[in-house]
C-alpha cells in the first residue's frame, strides 16, 4: 500500500491524499507557496492581511455563512501565515468532507475583499499586533528575525507594521495575488478515511475549473550575513536572550543531520543538553529551547531562554559551553543510537496527528517535490555518523557568526 496518492489537474494544482481507515474525522487543507517573505516595504503585512481576509466574503458567500458553514456541524475551519507559506484548512467529520473541499476552494480563490470587512479586520490586525507586543516571548522571537536577517523580507515581522496595515485596500490585495499565485505551488492535502477515487472526483469538481496561473517569480535570496549584538531595555522581570545565525535551507544535504543535532541540544525533550545543563543542575532557568527552521534558499538557528537579570551572562556561557563540548568531543556510540531514537520517536508521535501531518505533507510537496514515509526518514536519520555531527557542529556553532538579543528589566 502506497503511503501517499498524488493527483494533479491541468492548472497545475496537485492533490495529495492519505487514507487513514481508523477515524472519523477528516482534516483537508490548501497550503499556498507564498508568504511574508513576498512582501517588501511598502506591503509588510499583507499575506497576513489576506489570510484574515479569506474568511469576510466571497462572490457566494458573506462572512457569516463562511463562519457558520463547517461549525455549525461540529468542525474547525482555520488559517495560518508564515514566513513562506499561507495555508487554510478545515477538520470536519467525513460526511461533511465535500462541504469542507467546496468551502476551503471558495475562500482561497475566491475571495472579494469587501472594503468594510477591510475596515473592521484591520483593527483586529492592530490588537493582534498589540497582544504581541505585550508577550515579550513573542516580541523577542520576532525580533531576532529582524536582528539576524536586517532589511531582508526574511526580517520583516509576518503581521506587518503599523503604517501598511493602516492603508491596504482591495488593489493592494489583488495585486499581491496578482503577483504571487501560482497553480504550480499550490497543494491541497487530505488525511482522513476518504477513498483516492472520491478525492479525484472532487478535485475535478471543485478545482477543475479554476485556470491555470503560471507566476515567474524570483524571491530575493538571503546572502549578506553580518552579525549583531542587540541590547533593548523592557518592561519585564526577567532578562530574555535570543541567540543564533543563519542555518541550512530545505534541500540542504545537512538538514537533518543539523535537526538532529539542535534536538540533543535543546528538543523538548527533558533530557535535552541546554535543559540539563541550566535548569536541572543550577537552575537559571524554567525553560530553554533550541530550534531550526528551513526556508527555500536559509534557514535559522536559534537558541531562547528567560533568566533573572543577575544570571544572564551565567546563562549565556553555560549556553556557549554546551556548543563547545559538541564542537569539540565526538559522540559515543551509545549517545549517537539515544539521539537517533529520540528524534524517531518524536517524529512518529508527531505523525499520530493527522491535522499536523496533512499540512507536513503538503508543504513536503511543495519544497522537495517529495514526501518522504516514516520508513524513508528513519533511514536518513539511521545514516548519520558521529563525524558528520561534530563537522555540522564545527560549520554551524561558531560562535563568531552569531547574533545575540536581550532584553532587560528597565
Amino acid at each position: 500500500m502506497k503511503d501517499y496518492d498524488i493527483y494533479t489537474l491541468p492548472n497545475g494544482i496537485r492533490v495529495v491524499h492519505k487514507q487513514v481507515i481508523h477515524t472519523k474525522i477528516v482534516h483537508c487543507g490548501f497550503v499556498l507557496d507564498v508568504g511574508s517573505r513576498d512582501e517588501n516595504l511598502n506591503n509588510q503585512g499583507i499575506a497576513h492581511f489576506w489570510e484574515h481576509m479569506a474568511f469576510k466574503g466571497t462572490s457566494k458567500r458573506k462572512a457569516y455563512h463562511i463562519m457558520n458553514r463547517l461549525e455549525a456541524n461540529g468542525g474547525e475551519l482555520n488559517a495560518y501565515t508564515t514566513k513562506e507559506k499561507i495555508a487554510f484548512y478545515a477538520s470536519v467529520l467525513e460526511s461533511h468532507f465535500e462541504k469542507a473541499f467546496d468551502l476551503l476552494t471558495d475562500i482561497t480563490f475566491d475571495s472579494i475583499f469587501p472594503e468594510k470587512q477591510i475596515e473592521k479586520e484591520r483593527l483586529v490586525i492592530l490588537e493582534e499586533m498589540a497582544m504581541y507586543k505585550d508577550s515579550p516571548d513573542d516580541d523577542l522571537q520576532d525580533e531576532f528575525d529582524n536582528v539576524v536577517f536586517g532589511d531582508h523580507p526574511l526580517g520583516m515581522n509576518i503581521l506587518g507594521i503599523k503604517e501598511t496595515v493602516n492603508k491596504f485596500q482591495k488593489k493592494d490585495f489583488v495585486e499581491f495575488i496578482n503577483n504571487n499565485l501560482d497553480t504550480d505551488r499550490v497543494v491541497f492535502s487530505i488525511v482522513g478515511n476518504i477513498s483516492f477515487e472520491k478525492v479525484k472526483r472532487l478535485s475535478d469538481k471543485f478545482l477543475g475549473n479554476i485556470p491555470a496561473i503560471k507566476k515567474k517569480r524570483k524571491r530575493n535570496s538571503f546572502e549578506l550575513y553580518l552579525p549583531q549584538t542587540k541590547k533593548i531595555e523592557k518592561n519585564t522581570m526577567q532578562a530574555l536572550c535570543a541567540m543564533g545565525r543563519p542555518a541550512y535551507a530545505n534541500n540542504h544535504i545537512n538538514r537533518i543531520p543539523f535537526f538532529m543535532l539542535v534536538n540533543l541540544l535543546g528538543g523538548p525533550g527533558m533530557n535535552s543538553r541546554l535543559n540539563l545543563a541550566l535548569r536541572e543542575k543550577h537552575g537559571y532557568v524554567y525553560a530553554i529551547d533550541a530550534n531550526y527552521s528551513s526556508f527555500s534558499d536559509t534557514g535559522l538557528f536559534t537558541i531562547f531562554f528567560g533568566t533573572e537579570p543577575k544570571q544572564l551572562k551565567k546563562s549565556i556561557e553555560l549556553v556557549k559551553k554546551e556548543l563547545k563540548k559538541l564542537k569539540n568531543i565526538s559522540l559515543g556510540n551509545l549517545q549517537m543510537h539515544t539521539a537517533k531514537e529520540q528524534l524517531k520517536g518524536q517524529l512518529a508521535i508527531a505523525e499520530e496527528n493527522n491535522a499536523s501531518l496533512m499540512l507536513a505533507i503538503a508543504k513536503s510537496l511543495i519544497d522537495r517535490n517529495s514526501i518522504d514515509s516514516l520508513e524513508d526518514i528513519f533511514k536518513q536519520i539511521d545514516i548519520v555518523s558521529p563525524n558528520i555531527i561534530l563537522d555540522v557542529a564545527n560549520e554551524m556553532f561558531d560562535d563568531n557568526l552569531f547574533s545575540y538579543l536581550t532584553y532587560t528589566p528597565h
